[in-house]
């Protein structure tokens, strides 16, 4: 199933099934997606409020998509792993996952803006990465049963100030600046994407291809990273984990290219969906 969080007409934030062009809504199930994941809920119940034809449908040009989870518990962010991106940035094969996070304030929609002030930071780089959705919770699992416990795949831009990343001496501020992680369009079910190691994944900037690669590159697949996260810490129904970039960001080019007003970012996986984000500095 394609989980969707949209924002009606008249202002108010729902969620539900997309069902071909038309979204069914899941309010009577749950008041967000983030609380129907976070509880528990069951996607059989999900399929039989799509199948009865007795909730709301909403046409998909109506909506607005918005990101699909907007609390959740935490955001996992993996660095340096695809053998691709190593490559690009002549880094050594990491032996263990480089683990980080982005604030949950930092969560921006599908078509949201992408902002930041130029006083801050004039070196916003892109990266799009599959985004792993924690279906229950997560303590101590073993790589062979790690699947499991996702509840389902979504897309995820880790929009980067390379400035501020290097020059901290740790990544959380640089990765962290409010819209620097738009998601979306959907939350593609588990059920849909039986191995997640083999899908496309690119991202245009205006227009132009500047990531192209296959999660088939990935150093930790995603078995390995939720059970190495899960023997530190818990993770949590709706957490969600970034899986890391692949080759082709703007810092690691020469000459560097970064984002700048007015570029529109595009970030897509083959079975999940695409975001296109607007970039806007701010005075």
């Amino acid at each position: 199933m394609r989980l969707l969080s949209f924002v009606t007409s008249d202002g108010s934030r729902q969620w539900g099934v997309q069902v071909g062009d038309g979204v069914v809504s899941a309010l009577s199930l749950s008041p967000s997606l983030d609380a129907f994941v976070q509880s528990g809920g069951s996607l059989d119940d999900v399929q039989v409020l799509a199948q009865a034809g007795k909730a709301p449908v909403h046409a998909l040009a109506d909506v607005k998509i918005d990101a699909p989870l907007r609390h959740p518990s935490k955001i996992v962010a993996i660095g340096q792993n695809y053998m691709d991106h190593c490559r690009e940035c002549n880094a050594p094969i990491p032996t263990r996952p480089l683990v980080f996070t982005k604030f949950t304030t930092s969560i921006n929609g599908p078509t949201g803006e992408i902002l930041w002030r130029r006083d801050l930071t004039t070196q916003v780089d892109w990266e799009v990465e599959m985004g792993v959705v924690i279906g229950k919770l997560a303590r101590r699992v073993s790589a062979e049963d790690a699947l499991d416990y996702v509840f389902g795949y979504t897309v995820v831009n880790d929009i980067s100030a390379r400035d501020l990343q290097d020059g901290d001496g740790q990544w959380v501020r640089g990765k962290s600046l409010d819209t620097f992680c738009p998601m979306g369009p959907a939350v593609v079910t588990a059920d849909i994407i039986p191995d997640p190691q083999k899908l496309g994944l690119r991202c245009l900037v205006n227009g132009t291809p500047v990531q192209d690669s296959n999660t088939e590159e990935m150093i930790f697949d995603v078995r390995y990273l939720i059970s190495f996260l899960s023997q530190a810490f818990t993770l949590l129904p709706g957490d969600v984990i970034l899986s890391g970039t692949p080759y082709g960001i703007g810092a690691a080019r020469d000459p560097q290219i970064f984002l700048h007003d007015g570029d529109v970012v595009e970030s897509e996986i083959d079975g999940i969906g695409r975001l296109r984000n607007v970039c806007r500095e701010e005075d």
